[in-house]
């Protein structure tokens, strides 16, 4: 793989997805949703690096011919999530009936690229040492989703970050929501826990706050970023992920954290309209930022 601006490494899941009228199986995972969003833009220089058992290795031959370079690692077997919702479309199960083989520095030595994206799934996917190994050759970007997930006898738990004190002096960018950046700073406070995180070592603090819009803090100044909201909501899946390769993929292309921040949120306000990764263009997403209603994030700095 040649070397990028932008790289994302992770597992591409095999989703099981069960209702009281259908079940459907589905690729999915933190890499699958932002490889298709961000090669939407033609100007993207990108590589995805992931590791899945050989029955999915249709999904990585598709995204090739989408023109996606995508180095494909094995794996004994992909992760396999079983996600099973009952009548309340909130009231889900879920289970994990495969893991995939995480990623190790060796794999990992010849990949090249100026901000790396760690797709984490669940908390063992990549170890404080990966981490380390990149950030000597880019800038680490994480979503800390997968870190608070652990599997059990197929079951997920929350869980802490147990060496997170330690990753997070290796990672420039980190996006968390409400949720997490209270499990990982005993914060329930946006200001307080954006603090935490940076004097931990986060250089851009990414808080997403769902349909209230996001703050980002980069140890000087925090930066309000609209919601902008959608004309339907259709599918929420994949939505954190399309807000942060929207985010890398402008930052790795010279604009401010504000335009960043913002064209990232139109990016999950297109998506979240309609079914899958984000496929519109750069030019609906500068539409959407024009003209789409904003709610602006309340907080106490």
């Amino acid at each position: 793989m040649k070397r990028h601006a932008l790289c994302c490494i992770g597992h591409i899941t095999l989703d099981k997805v069960v209702t009281p009228q259908t079940t459907v199986y589905m690729p999915g995972g933190t890499a699958f949703y932002c490889s298709y969003a961000i090669h939407r833009f033609e100007d993207a220089d990108y590589g995805l690096v992931t590791a899945l058992g050989e029955s999915e290795m249709h999904v990585v031959e598709k995204m090739r011919s989408k023109g996606i370079d995508v180095m494909a690692l094995p794996s004994e077997h992909s992760v396999y999530f079983e996600n099973i919702y009952g009548d309340n479309p909130d009231d889900r199960k879920q289970r994990v009936l495969a893991k995939a083989n995480p990623f190790s520095a060796q794999q990992l030595t010849d990949i090249e690229a100026d901000i790396f994206h760690l797709g984490s799934l669940l908390a063992d996917d990549f170890a404080t040492d990966v981490i380390k190994h990149l950030s000597g050759k880019g800038l680490v970007a994480v979503d800390s989703q997968g870190y608070l997930r652990k599997v059990r006898n197929t079951h997920v738990y929350p869980v802490d970050w147990e060496e997170k004190k330690e990753a997070l002096k290796y990672i420039h960018f980190l996006k968390v929501n409400e949720h997490e950046m209270e499990v990982l700073t005993g914060h329930n406070n946006v200001t307080d826990a954006a603090h935490k995180l940076h004097e931990w070592g986060v250089k851009e603090v990414l808080l997403t706050l769902g349909s209230m819009g996001s703050v980002i803090f980069d140890g000087k100044k925090f930066y309000q970023i609209p919601a902008y909201k959608p004309s339907v909501v259709t599918d929420a899946t994949g939505c954190g992920d399309t807000y942060t390769i929207g985010y890398l993929y402008q930052r790795a292309a010279g604009a401010s954290i504000e335009e960043a921040g913002k064209f990232a949120a139109a990016m999950s306000t297109l998506k979240i309209e309609k079914s899958g990764p984000f496929n519109g263009t750069k030019k609906e997403v500068l539409h959407c930022m024009k003209t789409a209603q904003k709610v602006l994030p309340c907080y106490m700095e």
